[in-house]
């Protein structure tokens, strides 16, 4: 099991394995051909109001972890199948934030980490 994190704006590359968008919303000037994807699971963003408020301040970074996570157990079907993408090969969660330490995709990527574990 290997999931990843990458940036919408990065090359996709061959190990990258299944590549999912994990965001409500399309990232800017990118064309959907040049993304090449597997999936976008719209409904594992978080709320447009949990986005908003958090707004990649990394000093609410925990309790936006928290919030999250808590969002992502009302979408406990779409969190299932994405973790059996992770149990069958590669998976890699693409995201547009400019921070690549404080974004959804990060928060995502430890709840499926902590999933897979039990």
């Amino acid at each position: 099991m290997t999931v990843a994190v990458k940036r919408a704006q990065e090359e996709p590359a061959r190990n990258d394995g299944q590549r999912v968008l994990v965001d409500r919303i399309w990232p800017r000037g990118i064309a959907r051909k040049d993304l090449r994807l597997d999936g976008w699971l719209k409904e594992l963003a978080p709320s447009s109001g949990l986005r908003k408020w958090f707004g990649h301040d990394p000093e609410k970074w925990d309790e936006f972890k928290k919030r999250y996570e808590r969002e992502l157990e009302e979408h406990e079907k779409a969190v299932g199948e994405l973790a059996e993408r992770a149990v069958h090969g590669r998976l890699t969660l693409v995201f547009a934030a400019r921070d690549t330490e404080h974004n959804n995709a990060v928060a995502l990527k430890e709840h499926l980490e902590r999933r897979l574990r039990r």
